[in-house]
C-alpha cells in the first residue's frame, strides 16, 4: 500500500494521516518522522527506540485485555498532534535527527518471547501511527510467534492505513481527547471527526478497544461533554467498551492545576449511566479501578495501582455468580 502521492516540484503528499502533509524535498511532515527523500517517503525513525520496558498491561491502560499480565512496550519519537498538555512531550515533540542505532524487529520479538508473563508487544509512549512501517514489520513477526500486539494511539489516521493496522493489531487504546471539534482543534491542532471514524472502524473490526480521555480542568471536564461522549461511545461503539477517565497533571506548556479526584469521580458517575465499565486513571487506588460484573455487580477484579487481584471468575473470564462474560481476552 502506498502512503504517499508524488506532487509537482519534487514534492510529495503523505497520505498516512488526515493532515495529508505536502512535503518539500528534504523536509518532514508535521510529525517530524516522515521525510521527503528525493521524492519518496523515508521513515527517519525506523527502528529508533525512545522507550523500552516490560509494563503491566494495565499501564497502557488496558483493563480488559489479559488482565494481570505484562507487555513489552516500545516507542520512538514524534507525533502528528500538538497537544500542549502532552504527558510524553520529551519524545512526542522531539525529532529523532542524529539517532543512528536501529533495533531490528527480530530483537524486539525475541525479547518479548523471553520476558516473564508477557502477552506480547505494545507500541506506545509516542504516537505509533507515524511509525507505520516499523510497527508493521515488528507486528507481523510477533504474530508468527503467537504474540499479541497492542497500539496506544491518538487514532488520527486515514482509513486505508488504519485498515492495514487493524489487520496486524489485536488491541487498541485510543485517546479521545475531547468531544467537540472546537475543543479538539484548540487542544491538539487536529479535528475530531477522523478520530471518531477510526474508533468506529476499530469497533466494527472486532478488535479489542478501550478509550481514554485525559480530563483537563476548564477544557473538557463539563458534565454535559462527558455525558455526550459516553452516550456516543455506547450507541456507536458498544456499551461494553471500557472507558478510562484519566487525571491530568501540569505538563509541557500547560500549567493548570491538577484535576481533582472529586471531578474524576463525578464524571465517572455520569459516564456509568451509559457504559458498563468506567475507570479512573492516574489515581493510585480506589474502587474506580475495580471491575464489577455489569449484570450482578459482583467485584471480579480489584486493582491498586498496577497490582491486580482477579476473583469470582471462571477460567473463561465469566462471572462465577451469574455467568456473564466479563473478559473476552483472559489468561
Amino acid at each position: 500500500m502506498s502512503l504517499s502521492v508524488k506532487m509537482p516540484g519534487n514534492k510529495i503528499q503523505c497520505t498516512l494521516c488526515p493532515h495529508n502533509c505536502i512535503i518539500a524535498d528534504g523536509r518532514t511532515g508535521i510529525c517530524g518522522a516522515r521525510k521527503n527523500n528525493g521524492g519518496n517517503i523515508e521513515l527517519i525513525t525506523y527502528g529508533i527506540i525512545s522507550g523500552y520496558a516490560l509494563d503491566p498491561v494495565e499501564k497502557k491502560p488496558l483493563y480488559h485485555f489479559y488482565p494481570g499480565t505484562n507487555i513489552l512496550s516500545i516507542g520512538s519519537y514524534g507525533c502528528n498532534m500538538r497537544c500542549d498538555f502532552c504527558q510524553n512531550y520529551n519524545i512526542s515533540q522531539r525529532v529523532a535527527a542524529g539517532f543512528t542505532t536501529v533495533t531490528e524487529a527480530e530483537k524486539i520479538v525475541g525479547d518479548a518471547q523471553a520476558s516473564p508473563d508477557n502477552t506480547g508487544i505494545a507500541f506506545t509512549y509516542n504516537e505509533p501511527v507515524i511509525w507505520f512501517e516499523y510497527i508493521r514489520d515488528v507486528a507481523l513477526k510477533a504474530r508468527e510467534k503467537g504474540l499479541k500486539t497492542v497500539m496506544v494511539s491518538n487514532g488520527y489516521v486515514n482509513p486505508d492505513p488504519l485498515e492495514e493496522i487493524v489487520s496486524f493489531t489485536d488491541a487498541f487504546n485510543i485517546d479521545l481527547k475531547a468531544f467537540s471539534d472546537e475543543s479538539y482543534r484548540r487542544l491538539t491542532g487536529a479535528g475530531i471527526e477522523p478520530v471518531r471514524e477510526s474508533l468506529k472502524m476499530i469497533a466494527k473490526s472486532g478488535r479489542h478497544l478501550e478509550i481514554t480521555t485525559l480530563i483537563i480542568p476548564g477544557q473538557n471536564d463539563s458534565a454535559d461533554e462527558i455525558d455526550k461522549e459516553a452516550r456516543w461511545i455506547a450507541s456507536e461503539l458498544g456499551k461494553d467498551i471500557p472507558f478510562h477517565l484519566s487525571r491530568y497533571f501540569p505538563m509541557y506548556k500547560r500549567e493548570d492545576p491538577a484535576t481533582s479526584g472529586a471531578t474524576i469521580s463525578g464524571l465517572a458517575d455520569i459516564a456509568s449511566r451509559s457504559l458498563d465499565y468506567v475507570y479512573a486513571g492516574n489515581i493510585s487506588s480506589g474502587i474506580l479501578q475495580d471491575t464489577k460484573c455489569p449484570v450482578c455487580h459482583k467485584t471480579v477484579t480489584r486493582r491498586s495501582g498496577y497490582s491486580v487481584r482477579l476473583m469470582n471468575l471462571d477460567k473463561m473470564g465469566n462471572c462465577t455468580s451469574c455467568g456473564t462474560k466479563v473478559y473476552k481476552y483472559f489468561t
